[in-house]
């Protein structure tokens, strides 16, 4: 008897029979015979061979689809009627090794499937070998921790914009997510370095050492994402709006000078100071005022070399920086010392070096 007649004459006598145990015999008979032959079936034996299976597979309970599930799920050309029907069952026993793995499944389907079921189906779907933008997007925005964990973790799976957005989001509170995240090769720098700023030091650590060629660069990251972060308070901080106003007018006027920094430090007028040697030497509010609250003069030095201030305004300058705190003899001495060894010329190369990483790290 041809494959035809095996399967008609199968499906009747198990319709007819109205027993369970017989309508799962001819079910197991015709999906081996499906599954086991050596020469590939027609389209339209496979389609007999899907009308088969559906309808059998229809009145079996749920072990039994389960194991119908896990034969049909690495079959190339299963029938896809009957593809579907296992992955829309709402027994992730059934659902789960179709939608992990058989290839069968369209796009349509598969979002269906991550839009309305469980957690559980989500969590499959997000091991499948390949899967495209559209149904990460649903993954990502519908899914718990453990299947935003495995999808980031899935070298087949493809991200959109929005969906890398999203995941750097949950990140933030998620270090697991945030190590798997920042391994990929495909995510963007600006939503690595979003990722970077928010992640703890263990995560930043397990990068570095994941990647070494990336360590100094994660420090870079760092480094430019708390400067923006940095950049945005000052630019919000109502103290450095009316120094702004002030001493921008000087500026524009061309009467911005030395003299200004001096009387501002003397007088303890911190946002002021940090305005006009900013405006002096050509570099944003929050990089004067990253060198006026480092723990190392270096780079206040620097500043102060390249704005071409005497060391009488830079000691009262350093006054300042220090804030309530006194500063001792031997510290200014050595403060004097290098900043008389400080070449005019190199402190505006630093300062010119600092402004193209800075243009470049806002341009990407």
């Amino acid at each position: 008897m041809d494959a035809r007649g095996s399967l008609i004459g199968d499906l009747e006598r198990a319709i007819a029979s109205g027993t369970i145990e017989r309508r799962v015999a001819s079910l197991w008979h015709v999906t081996d015979l499906f599954i086991t032959v050596a020469t590939p079936y027609s389209d339209e034996q496979v389609s007999l061979f899907d009308d088969v299976i559906t309808r059998l597979a229809a009145q079996i309970e749920v072990t039994a689809r389960a194991k119908l599930s896990r034969l049909l799920a690495p079959v190339a050309n299963a029938p896809l009627n009957a593809i579907k029907a296992l992955a829309c069952d709402e027994e992730i026993e059934v659902a789960g090794p179709v939608l992990a793995r058989s290839e069968r499944l369209d796009e349509a389907t598969l979002r269906e499937s991550a839009a309305t079921r469980s957690q559980l189906h989500l969590l499959a779907i997000s091991k499948r070998r390949i899967l495209s933008e559209a149904v990460t997007d649903v993954l990502v925005e519908r899914g718990d921790p453990a299947v935003a964990r495995s999808v980031s973790r899935n070298a087949g799976a493809r991200f959109s914009d929005a969906g890398f957005e999203m995941l750097v989001k949950r990140s933030a509170a998620d270090d697991v997510l945030a190590e798997r995240l920042g391994l990929r090769a495909d995510l963007p720098r600006r939503h690595f370095m979003r990722l970077i700023a928010c992640a703890s030091d263990t995560v930043r650590a397990k990068l570095a050492a994941a990647n070494p060629a990336a360590a100094e660069e994660i420090g870079f990251v760092v480094a430019e994402v708390v400067g923006k972060i940095r950049a945005e308070a000052v630019n919000q901080s109502g103290d450095y709006i009316a120094a702004r106003a002030k001493v921008e007018a000087l500026h524009r006027a061309g009467s911005l000078n030395e003299t200004n920094i001096y009387e501002y430090a003397k007088a303890r007028r911190f946002e002021e100071t940090v305005t006009a040697l900013a405006l002096m030497c050509g570099v944003p509010i929050d990089v004067a005022e990253t060198a006026m609250l480092d723990e190392e003069p270096d780079m206040l030095l620097i500043l102060a070399k390249a704005a071409g201030l005497s060391w009488t305004t830079v000691k009262f300058v350093l006054l300042l920086r220090a804030g309530g705190h006194s500063v001792s003899a031997y510290e200014l001495e050595a403060a004097l010392n290098s900043y008389e060894e400080l070449n005019t010329e190199n402190a505006h190369l630093a300062v010119r070096f600092y402004q193209r990483r800075r243009r470049l790290a806002e341009s990407a």
